[in-house]
């Protein structure tokens, strides 16, 4: 009776935790998207060049955002539900107390280097206007730590909604004031710095927004008794304190610098970028322009990153629930099965995206300027989609520490290679720095990957499928697109045409694409019911592999 109720009480925490995941990997799905698809109409409204204003100051928050959302809050969650799981109250109040003093401090610091470092980092930079910009998102981190503890404290008790409406609640607000302000401040003939700290102020807003969600459930259901600090407790409590700042600045910056692959990319960018183009001679306002240009390949990332990873990542509760069960053989085919999905959908992505990015870029941002940069930016998300699965991989079998050297050694390659090549082609050798950059982390984590699991990671077979797939779908949206250009070169459709062009090559090769894939026998039909309308995909596949799935059943 007793190993029944232990059962029982398994079951009902592995049910607990898969919801809860699966509610926070929603509400990540849903603010990426909203951080993707806001930059359009803001491109739209503000201009190449204020769009360029905007980016230079946009990896500074995104940091704190990987702060607030991904490491601290993962690694406070983990101490205190390790705490509570073993009834010590006062060590858990003690954790909490001492994670918010700790990230106060953490933040507090970051908030002085950049409120009084704006100066700085705006000449290094080469445009000292940046600066009111930079010191309106240092504030941001004096309102993170707060965030992080409070998401990490609702984490550790497993209810995920709090997290989940704070993510979603903080972008949705951040998003309506930078398009709010963006659109009122453009029409008052402001300058382009102003409307750009004016879009800044939306990540204030937004976070204002995220703290007072958090706040509302403390208050409704009355938590402030379980997370309030008792009398003395520094002084019992020496050692586990300095045990505490020890898995904060260890596990949680490990996790944290793991989730910031992109934003140093963008980060390196926007310190030497812009100013490598003015070094070597460019008029300042050709040089920001074309910057802004570039920085159109940002949501193009984001949302192909989304749609390659957001499979692919579903399987890493699968991978840690193998690892805890010590089943090697179902573990290594669970990873095979995640850098399978990301190899598809992210190769699909980009070279989709490669071959339709004119029309694309017409229909988003009113032109087609800078669109070899942006053909070569969209494979970024094959490279993106492989790393940041290896990365969630290696998490769930307990690796921090490489996956987060591996991220941050990203930032001074692609520094380098910007100052090698973009004085030789522009902002076309920004584009290739990235790529170049990226399939080294690429190759690194795959050579680690590859350690940690005696078997193949993927077959040869799979992989001259998936080749064959996207060389067919190319192929075709390449002829489709030239021969409907005929067709809206005769009606003068400009935008509009080239929304009709882009939605329905999407459509189109995305059938082809997919048809291939399973008709090819990339994937097996037990490996297409683990995700959403897998079993919908498996009436595609060659008669030959159903056949040899029914006959193992």
């Amino acid at each position: 009776m007793g190993e029944a109720m232990y059962s029982t009480k398994s079951a009902n925490q592995s049910k607990a935790l898969f919801r809860g995941a699966f509610i926070l990997t929603i509400a990540a799905i849903v603010v990426k998207i909203l951080s993707a698809f806001y930059r359009i109409p803001f491109q739209n409204i503000v201009g190449d060049i204020g769009f360029y204003i905007y980016q230079q100051v946009y990896p500074i928050y995104g940091i704190a955002i990987v702060l607030s959302t991904t490491g601290f809050p993962v690694v406070i969650s983990k101490l205190y539900a390790e705490q509570r799981e073993k009834g010590n109250v006062d060590k858990s109040r003690l954790l909490l107390f001492t994670s918010f003093i700790y990230l106060q401090l953490f933040g507090f610091i970051c908030f002085l280097i950049l409120y009084f470092g704006a100066d700085i980092i705006a000449l290094w930079m080469n445009d000292p206007h940046l600066t009111v910009l930079l010191r309106v998102v240092s504030i941001v981190y004096l309102t993170f730590p707060f965030v992080s503890l409070l998401r990490g404290y609702y984490q550790g008790i497993g209810d995920m909604v709090p997290t989940a409406l704070s993510q979603v609640g903080e972008q949705t607000i951040r998003v309506l004031t930078i398009l709010l302000l963006s659109y009122l401040f453009m029409q008052k003939g402001y300058s382009l710095y102003l409307v750009g700290g004016g879009a800044m102020f939306g990540s204030i807003t937004g976070s204002m927004v995220s703290s007072i969600i958090l706040f509302m459930f403390l208050w409704i259901r009355k938590e402030w008794k379980w997370i309030a600090p008792s009398r003395g407790m520094f002084r019992t409590f020496a050692v586990e304190i300095k045990e505490i700042f020890k898995a904060l600045t260890f596990q949680g910056l490990m996790i944290c610098l793991s989730g910031m692959l992109l934003i140093f990319i963008q980060l390196a960018d926007s310190l030497n970028l812009y100013s490598l183009l003015t070094i070597n001679g460019m008029e300042k306002g050709m040089a920001k322009s074309l910057k802004g240009i570039f920085d159109r390949g940002q949501p193009l990332i984001q949302l192909g990153t989304v749609a390659a990873t957001s499979l692919s990542l579903t399987l890493v509760p699968l991978i840690t629930r193998e690892r805890l069960s010590e089943k090697q053989s179902n573990l290594t085919d669970k990873v095979q099965l995640a850098l399978k999905v990301s190899i598809v959908i992210g190769l699909g992505a980009s070279a989709g995206l490669w071959a339709i990015i004119r029309p694309t870029n017409i229909m988003l941002f009113e032109n087609d300027l800078g669109s070899t940069e942006l053909g070569i930016l969209g494979f970024v998300i094959l490279f993106t989609s492989i790393i940041l699965t290896i990365i969630a991989i290696m998490q769930g079998l307990g690796r921090l520490v490489f996956p987060a050297l591996a991220v941050t050694v990203s930032f001074p390659i692609k520094y380098g290679l910007n100052m090698l090549l973009v004085p030789w082609c522009g902002t076309k050798g920004a584009a290739i720095s990235t790529i170049i950059t990226l399939a080294f982390v690429t190759v690194v984590l795959l050579l680690k990957l590859k350690k940690m699991f005696s078997a193949r990671l993927a077959s040869f077979r799979s992989i001259a499928n998936v080749l064959w797939a996207t060389t067919a779908m190319v192929v075709f949206l390449k002829g489709y697109i030239w021969g409907t250009d005929i067709f809206m070169d005769d009606f003068h459709l400009e935008r509009i045409g080239a929304a009709m062009q882009s939605l329905s090559a999407v459509f189109f090769g995305g059938i082809i694409f997919l048809v291939i894939i399973l008709r090819g026998g990339v994937f097996l039909e037990q490996e297409l019911t683990l995700f959403p309308l897998g079993s919908r995909l498996i009436h595609f596949l060659a008669r030959r592999d159903r056949d040899k799935h029914g006959e193992k059943n």
